[in-house]
C-alpha cells in the first residue's frame, strides 16, 4: 500500500485524564492528545487501535475522515 491509501482514523479527546489511572494519561499522550477538543489524523493500525480501546471512555473516533470518501 502507498502513502496515499493508508488508512487513516480522526481521534479527538472529549474528557479529561484527571483522576484517572496514569496509564490512561500516558496513552493519551502517546495518541498525541492533551487537551479536550484536541484532534489528531493518525494511520490505522492495530496499535493505533489497541490505544483509543485503552482510553475510549475519553476520546470520540471517526472512522472516515474529511477527505477519504469511498
Amino acid at each position: 500500500m502507498s502513502d496515499a491509501q493508508k488508512k487513516t482514523i480522526r481521534v479527538t479527546q472529549t474528557g479529561s485524564p484527571i483522576g484517572r489511572k496514569p496509564g490512561q494519561r500516558e496513552t493519551l499522550i502517546g495518541l498525541g492528545l492533551n487537551k479536550i477538543r484536541r484532534t489528531r489524523v493518525l494511520e490505522d493500525t492495530p496499535a493505533v487501535r489497541g490505544m483509543i480501546r485503552k482510553v475510549a471512555h475519553l476520546v470520540k473516533v471517526d472512522e472516515n475522515p474529511a477527505g477519504q470518501g469511498d
